[in-house]
């Protein structure tokens, strides 16, 4: 069973930030989300290439400190939370409501050039995509080819009840997703 993780809401996360500007904040999106939109004192690490104990070790994040993890969301920053808790950091904290909230509430962001789709439309646009192949083709070619709408739909229940996104953690390893600008 595993524990839910330690949350900041963004107002705490603004008031700890005016006055400890070196707080570790680490944003765990893709390059293309970081670099179009993120909060001044965040450091890019995106989900897919962070290791704890790599940034443990190289005195990125201190194991005594807390370290505060930030997403568009907070659906990543809660994956990344959990690999800080399995490699013995015990002061992961997630961002309430991630940047989209920092966002809404008008706080200071940094904004880029960066025209990518964000990841949550990639993952609406690629999974209607299959479900529209595969009943073109079911109806068309071969009805065993439903089976894809199957599969993407039975995908999008799964992440819908564990808020885990196979497909979206797919996406975000391609090429335009790794581009910073």
């Amino acid at each position: 069973m595993s524990i839910a993780p330690s949350l900041v809401s963004i107002g705490e996360l603004q008031h700890l930030l005016a006055t400890d500007p070196l707080l570790s904040l680490i944003d765990v999106r893709t390059p293309a989300e970081f670099a179009q939109v993120h909060i001044p004192q965040a450091r890019n690490v995106p989900l897919d290439r962070l290791h704890p104990d790599a940034l443990i070790a190289a005195g990125t994040v201190s194991r005594g400190k807390p370290v505060y993890l930030v997403c568009q969301t907070d659906t990543r920053s809660k994956i990344a939370a959990s690999r800080f808790s399995s490699a013995g950091h015990t002061h992961a904290i997630v961002v309430d409501g991630g940047t989209a909230a920092w966002h809404s509430a008008a706080l200071p962001l940094i904004r880029g050039t960066s025209r990518v789709i964000s990841l949550e439309r990639q993952v609406r646009i690629a999974a209607g995509s299959l479900v529209v192949i595969g009943a073109a083709l079911g109806w068309f070619v071969n009805h065993w080819f439903f089976g894809l709408s199957a599969f993407v739909g039975a995908g999008l229940v799964f992440a819908g009840i564990t808020d885990i996104c196979g497909l979206g953690l797919l996406l975000a390893r391609l090429p335009w997703n790794q581009r910073a600008g």
